[in-house]
Order: C-alpha cells, then structure tokens, then sequence
C-alpha cells in the first residue's frame, strides 16, 4: 500500500526548496542568455555558425575529443583486466585508490606535472639527451593535449572498467574452470561481453569531459589551431572581444553537449566509484608465465601514466624556491582570493542542491512521483548541457555592458563554480536524504515534527557526513578550477589556480611548481578539515 502524503503538505510545501533553488538557477542561466543575446545583435548567426574558421575549431573539439576518449579507453582496458586478474599483489588496494585521483586533482597542476615529464626540458627528454639521442617529445599541439587527457581519463576509465569486472559472479569462474576454458576463450566469451556493454558509456562521458576541456587545451594546445570551442571563446572575448563569433561557439557548444548528455543518459548506468577495492572471485586464467608478465606491464604502465606527473608535481615543488613564492603578496592574495571562492561557491552548491533534494525526495517517498524526482534532479544539472564557460561568457558580456565586468570577477566565479558543483552534490547527498525520509519520514509526521525541530534532531545527525562530503567536494572543485576566472581574472582578483598559469605563461616554471604544490595542499587541507570537521570521524 502507498504511503499517504505527509499531513499539511500541500503542493507548495513541497515543492517550495526546488523553487528556491530553481529561481537561483534560473537566474544566473537566464542573466548569461540576455548577456549571450546582446552580443547578438544584427549579426548573421546563421552565417557566423556556418564560418570556416568556426565549424575548424569545432571539427578539431571533436576530433580530440575523440581521440582523447578512444586512446583513454584502449589504454585503460588492459590496465583494468590485469588488476581484475591479480587482486592480491602489493600496493594494489592504494593504486587503485590513486586512480580517482586525476579527477580531483586541479587541472592545472595535472598539466604542470606532464610537462615537467613530457615537455621539451621534461625528464623523459633529459633522459633521451643523457643517453646520446635527440629530444623527441614535444608537448605542445594535438600530441600534449592527448597525453594530458589521457593522464586525466585513463584512471577514470580504468576505475569504470574495473566495476564491469567486479560486476561477474564468483560462479561464472568456476563454471570457467570446469570447463577449462583459456585465458582468449575467457576474453572472448566472459569478459569482451561485459567490455561491450560499458564501453559505449565510459567512451561518451570521457568524450564530454574532453570536449569541454578548457585548462589542457588553453596551456598545451599551443595557439589557435588547436583551439576548442571554449579556449576560442575565451580568446573571442578576452583578445578580440568578437561577441558574435562568441555566440556561434556557445551555441555549437550547448548543442553538442546537449546531445551528448542526451546519449550518455541512455548509455551510462551508475557505477561505484570504490569499484575494485575488494579482492575479486578466484578466476582459472592468468597463471602461466606469459599473461604474469603481461599483466605486470600493464599494471606498471597504467601505475607510471599516473604516477610520473604527480611524483614531478611534488618533485618540482619541494625543490623550487619555496621561501620565495610564499611570502610573494600576490601568492598571498591568490590564496585567499581561493579560499574564499572555493568555500563560497561550494556552500552555494550544497544549499541549492539541499534545496532541490528537498522537493525531490519527498515526490519519491511522500507522494510516488519517481518520475518528477528524476525528471527534477535532471533539470537542476543543466550545468553539464550548458557548460561553466558558455555561462561565464554570458555574464561577462551582460557585465560588461553595464560597467567594469572584472570588479566581479570572484562573485561570478563563484556562483558559477557553484553550478559546476552541483551535479556532485546530488549524486552525493541524495540517496541517503532519500532513504532518511523513508526511514523517518512517516514517524516525524505522526509526532508533528516539522521546522528546526526535525532539521536539529533527525536530519542534521543522519545527514551530516554525506552533507559535508558533498560540501567539501565542491569546495575542492572550485578552489582549482581554472574556467570563469580565465575570463574575470584581473590583477586584482587573480586566483590560485589563474596565478600559477600566469607563472607558467611567463615562464617561471620554479614558481609555477610551488605554486602548483600549494593548490594541492590547499585542496587537500581544506577537504579534510571540511569532511572531519562538519561530518565528523566516526559511523553514525
């Protein structure tokens, strides 16, 4: 039998929080549309989306993006059966742990790592020199953007993969056994099967991320032919102020990430990001002296793409000069400038997405209305169809116009960051608002506990760690986004993330890398002091 609604609750104390949050949303989205319409004006839009210059830059997104999602795939592909087949060597449990890390890690210090390993003074280059052979490698063009991406995704991928191989159950392998099957027969009938099915989604979502990446590009994509949309809407803006040629980039930017979020929903099915921590079932292959060795490389492959650039990052930032980037005004004031945007957009993030969770788990539970609840979350993570960038390109022209767009420059970052956040905070904080009011829900009502009352003793105690989770993620994302600010960022408003690019682009790599060490630390620090100080240390 269904649950009735809760007593008193009428439609608009339902749905109340959503429309809070909703109007938020609305809001900025719709100030960046007016700014994006102004910049219109008598243009030819038609003409300017069908330019040769624009539909080149949008040509190579793809076609990188492409590349980026196809090489991270393939690569990950062997890494993770090799880590599905040996579930007990050394170290597993902590490399794959550290495969999450690329997508926490800011962006730009990702990059900063590949180059001090891959660059033209890089170490594989110094290596290459001190054995008497030329410096091959240049990281700069299409080739530093796919070994960038790669550094990114693969891990991710890897993860991904790794829930497919978990997903087999501990029977499949000794009907395998029994039967004696080989380790290709094993490949072809068990595992390419589970590959098949997982790939299309893992490849579609890595496409997104590539397609929308912005720091990579901006930093190793060495000029505008290898511009993607939004490093050509940052230059349209910032160098050239062409705001027609702005709108046709936005335009093409929303619709192929609509697109694509479109074909992601109907490919991607969830997956548990702690995927291949416990030991798998006992598998029949892998045993002879030939897949070991195999699987050994893979593993020490997979481990040496990720590790490389973060042993550099680390490296590079204990020996630079420390004393004096540190106690530089400008460092100073970049630290706190990302401080105080990283924590401001990310408690925007989780009180709009406190606000969203609120209407959607009572049309899940209260009411069985799953379908509006879907429908609800999906609408409130417009940000991932209407990218940060286009947004802040919107805002920056509505600005702008009225006067000096960079005095707000930290305010929009911020809100913006905040959009950026919020599909995390819904995937983080939503299943266990849910199941506290399917656990609770129906006990308050008949008490009458409503207000400050139920949020003091019921949802605060069971809510308080995935909130603070939730809270510390967005915070983490924010401090070392290297987006809006791009295009906000002025002497004085420059972030962590804007100065330590700065530093790069003039080519104080010594500076750049402490700085870079520094972001890390920070977004470190600030996570844990934000996840063990308001969600606390033990079980509830």
């Amino acid at each position: 039998m269904s649950p009735a609604a809760p007593p008193g609750s009428s439609a608009l104390r339902v749905w109340a929080p959503a429309f809070g949050a909703g109007a938020v949303l609305a809001a900025v989205i719709g100030a960046a549309a007016v700014g994006l319409a102004l910049a219109v004006g008598r243009a030819d839009l038609a003409g300017l989306v069908g330019d040769a210059y624009v539909l080149g830059v949008l040509r190579f997104t793809v076609w990188q993006a492409l590349l980026s999602a196809a090489l991270a795939l393939v690569l990950a592909i062997p890494v993770a059966r090799a880590l599905a087949r040996r579930p007990a060597f050394p170290g597993r449990a902590v490399l794959v742990r550290l495969l999450g890390l690329p997508m926490v890690i800011p962006v730009i210090v990702g990059v900063l790592g590949i180059v001090a390993v891959y660059g033209r003074s890089g170490a594989i280059n110094d290596a290459l020199e001190a054995a008497g052979l030329p410096r091959l490698l240049d990281i700069y063009g299409l080739s530093g953007i796919l070994i960038a991406h790669v550094f990114f995704n693969m891990p991710f991928a890897t993860r991904l993969l790794l829930q497919a191989w978990a997903g087999v159950p501990a029977e499949t392998w000794r009907q395998a056994a029994q039967l004696g099957m080989s380790g290709p027969q094993i490949f072809r009938i068990i595992e390419w099967p589970l590959i098949r099915a997982a790939a299309p989604g893992i490849a579609a979502l890595i496409f997104l991320l590539c397609f929308t990446s912005f720091a990579v590009v901006l930093v190793l994509g060495g000029g505008p032919p290898n511009a993607t949309l939004e490093v050509a809407i940052y230059q349209a803006l910032r160098f050239e102020f062409d705001l027609p040629r702005v709108i046709a980039f936005a335009i093409l930017q929303v619709a192929v990430c609509a697109a694509l979020v479109a074909f992601i929903q109907r490919l991607a099915r969830p997956m548990a990001m702690e995927a291949g921590l416990a030991a798998p079932a006992p598998r029949p292959d892998g045993h002879d002296a030939l897949a070991r060795i195999g699987d050994g490389v893979a593993i020490a492959f997979g481990a040496a793409v990720l590790g490389l650039p973060l042993i550099a990052i680390v490296t590079a930032g204990l020996t630079g000069p420390i004393g004096a980037v540190v106690s530089d005004p400008v460092f100073l004031e970049a630290t706190r400038n990302s401080i105080l945007v990283g924590l401001s957009a990310g408690a925007l993030s989780l009180l709009l997405g406190a606000g969203i969770l609120a209407t959607s788990r009572r049309l899940r539970v209260g009411l069985w209305r799953p379908g509006q609840a879907e429908t609800l979350e999906i609408a409130a993570s417009l940000v991932l169809v209407v990218p940060p960038f286009v947004i802040g390109a919107g805002l920056f022209v509505l600005l702008r116009s009225i006067g000096d767009a960079f005095a707000f420059g930290l305010v929009v970052t911020a809100i913006v960051n905040a959009l950026m956040g919020l599909p995390f905070v819904l995937r983080i904080l939503g299943p266990p608002a849910t199941r506290s009011l399917a656990d609770t829900g129906r006990l308050a009502d008949s008490l009458g506990m409503t207000g400050l009352m139920r949020l003091r003793l019921i949802e605060i105690p069971r809510l308080r760690r995935p909130a603070a989770l939730a809270f510390a993620v967005a915070t983490a994302l924010s401090l070392g986004d290297l987006g809006v600010i791009a295009l906000f960022g002025s002497a004085g408003n420059r972030t962590l993330p804007l100065h330590v690019y700065q530093l790069m682009g003039t080519y104080r790599t010594g500076e750049a890398a402490v700085g870079a060490l520094a972001l890390v630390v920070l977004c470190v620090v600030l996570f844990v002091v934000i996840e063990r100080g308001i969600g606390g240390r033990g079980d509830d």
